[in-house]
């Protein structure tokens, strides 16, 4: 169970706090997978809704505010939510959608301020101190954050304003959902000190036995701890950390995003898997999702990687750079391909994955054709499909390999093609 998820909710928060100082902000999406399921099809809307892996070894990504009132939680199997909530409705993730919204609200964070800190794709901190002047005081610039993702994106966001990275994100987690929570400069330790010692960054489930020992049950009991004798419970450095935080001391500064070092997904099988044309499929899918990411953002890059887990568990990684970058799905694909083929795996498949590394913006590189090489081909068919996902939504278009066997017309005795998205010579 994740902190924000250990906190009990303290309602829609109090945003007519004295905010003075108050200049970073925390913005949290709420149940943000989920959300973005509702606005897709608003028929969810008020009912227990779960999104994340559907199988036997799936975890639950995201759960609406109904589901998690029977106990359902991100990061739980999926398995023990349905036992938790068998009336709520299983969604498999639909990645695509939730990175086109999250850009979308990102956008809307750096049109407040250029210092935009995003922690996933549903959260991030922001200093709005050179905002003010032009839009007003923290709490106010919180307010027209979320009627903005409200009013564009049709979902929902928590706003936590404070003097600190630290306290802005308990602030945000605290009056979820829908919420905009001040915490004044003054009032800092009156709110923290109430709160769970769990509550506090660092504190794991090792961590969190070590303080429940010396009888730590809220943020206040550690910071009036005497710090040598916190010292010897968990060492020097944690120690400092944890006093620091309790005392509300967090000089940290919202830090803008850099460029993304590698760009991915990977898959668990509900079932390890020894058939090669299942597990060429699924290489198939997953170097679509990492190209359509790359492509979606302007960037490409020259080192496609694979990983691969066993079935008893054992994981192995394999690259291979490629002579210029690319953001192309089927040059991935058949890198990860040949990099599996290579592998020669004697044991049943856990796992798999398609990573590519180097990356860069893809305006920045001069792409050199290779000899021989068709005018057009798989960049065209790319953007083509690129365009339909753009009109029509996820899974418009597909490769062939990826359609369901009642989709290609095989009953009829239709020929499918294997892989790639058609047949011939390597153009679509």
């Amino acid at each position: 169970m994740g902190r924000s998820q250990g906190l009990g909710r303290v309602g829609p928060g109090d945003g007519s706090a004295d905010d003075t100082g108050c200049r970073i902000l925390h913005v949290d999406m709420d149940a943000f997978f989920v959300s973005v399921e509702v606005r897709r099809d608003p028929s969810l809307r008020g009912r227990p809704v779960v999104v994340g892996g559907t199988g036997p070894r799936g975890v639950v990504s995201s759960a609406s505010y109904e589901a998690r009132r029977f106990g359902v939680r991100s990061a739980m199997p999926t398995a023990r939510a349905r036992r938790l909530c068998p009336q709520a409705v299983y969604i498999q993730p639909q990645h695509g959608a939730y990175t086109e919204v999250s850009t979308a609200v990102m956008k809307i964070f750096r049109d407040v301020t250029p210092l935009v800190e995003p922690l996933s794709l549903d959260e991030a901190f922001l200093d709005v101190a050179g905002a003010q002047r032009l839009l007003g005081s923290p709490a106010r610039i919180g307010q027209l954050i979320r009627e903005r993702v409200h009013d564009e994106q049709q979902i929902t966001c928590s706003v936590g304003v404070a003097t600190t990275k630290f306290v802005a994100k308990l602030a945000s987690t605290l009056c979820k959902p829908d919420g905009l929570q001040v915490v004044a400069a003054d009032g800092v330790l009156d709110f923290l000190h109430p709160l769970p010692v769990g509550a506090l960054w660092g504190v794991g489930d090792r961590t969190g036995e070590q303080l429940d020992r010396l009888g730590l049950k809220t943020v206040g009991d550690l910071a009036r701890l005497p710090l040598p004798v916190l010292r010897r419970s968990v060492g020097a450095a944690q120690s400092a950390h944890l006093h620091a935080l309790a005392w509300g001391r967090d000089p940290r500064s919202v830090v803008p995003d850099t460029a993304d070092k590698s760009i991915g997904a990977e898959e668990t099988f509900d079932v390890d898997q020894s058939d090669s044309e299942t597990i060429n499929r699924e290489l198939l899918r997953l170097a679509e999702k990492t190209a359509a990411r790359l492509r979606s953002t302007g960037q490409v890059g020259r080192t496609v990687v694979i990983k691969v887990r066993f079935a008893d568990f054992s994981t192995v990684n394999r690259s291979r750079t490629l002579p210029s970058p690319t953001d192309g799905t089927q040059e991935i694909y058949d890198t990860a391909r040949r990099l599996y083929v290579g592998l020669s795996p004697t044991m049943p498949i856990r796992l798999v994955g398609v990573r590519v590394e180097g990356i860069g913006s893809a305006a920045a590189v001069a792409r050199q054709p290779t000899l021989g090489e068709a005018d057009r081909g798989w960049t065209e068919a790319d953007r083509a499909v690129d365009a339909a996902v753009r009109r029509f939504g996820i899974g418009a278009v597909r490769p062939a390999a990826l359609v369901r066997p009642a989709d290609r017309g095989e009953r009829k005795g239709q020929k499918v093609p294997k892989e790639g998205y058609g047949e011939g010579n390597g153009q679509p």
